[in-house]
């Protein structure tokens, strides 16, 4: 059967494969659930069909092959993950203890920064040399978006550098340790953490805000 590659161009164009409609996004969604669930080898076209319940002609329509597909899962995780902390660190704030509440909404906010599949891209790139280069200019991308977060509050260079490093490998570690402390416990923790990571004392209507922020994001958590 050939390929309908007419439409490549349009994205968006939703073919019909029986009576079933397939998007672009379909096929990238259940990629990334089974990039998350069991890493990149099992990132196969005809299991993404059986998943999705339609022939490997519905993939074709979007992408040139798998490697198309990995690529846009690459570029999805960048478009999100990475995208969410420079947004975060660039955004306004009076204090460096606000601008680091900032960063932690991605901390806190799944719907900003989606951590399994941070991780997952960090297992595929112990397996491509590709992937590795990608995921170490995203790391430096973080870090030097943090590090001028921390220069905007007058931190000499060399010192923005460092507690931008500081901050953000701290929590990639606090991440992989699975600690699964509640948010209530997270919280409370909070003005000790802005303390350690900035030498100042954060106001009292920061930390009610961020809290605020953490609540709301995280309350379906349980459910």
């Amino acid at each position: 059967m050939a390929k309908p590659v007419l439409h490549r161009d349009d994205p968006d164009k939703e073919p019909l494969v029986g009576n079933v409609k397939v998007t672009r996004q379909d096929w990238l969604n259940v990629a990334m659930d089974v990039l998350v669930s069991d890493g990149v080898e099992r990132v196969k076209v005809l299991d993404l069909g059986q998943r999705l319940g339609v022939s490997r002609s519905s993939f074709y329509w979007y992408f040139k092959s798998r490697q198309e597909l990995l690529d846009a899962l690459l570029q999805h995780w960048q478009d999100t993950n990475t995208a969410a902390i420079v947004t975060k660190a660039e955004a306004p704030a009076e204090t460096i203890t606000e601008a680091v509440c900032n960063f932690f909404h991605c901390v806190i906010d799944e719907r900003l920064f989606n951590n399994p599949l941070d991780f997952a891209v960090r297992d595929w790139a112990r397996r491509s040399g590709k992937v590795r280069r990608i995921l170490d200019q995203s790391d430096a991308t973080r870090v030097d978006a943090l590090a001028r977060m921390f220069a905007r509050f007058d931190y000499p260079a060399d010192e923005a550098a460092i507690r931008a490093r500081v901050l953000y490998f701290m929590q990639l570690g606090y991440d992989l340790a699975e600690l699964n402390e509640a948010t209530t416990d997270r919280l409370r923790q909070v003005p000790m953490y802005l303390f350690c990571f900035t030498g100042q004392q954060p106001l009292p209507s920061e930390i009610e805000a961020f809290g605020a922020y953490a609540r709301s994001a995280t309350e379906g958590e349980a459910s």
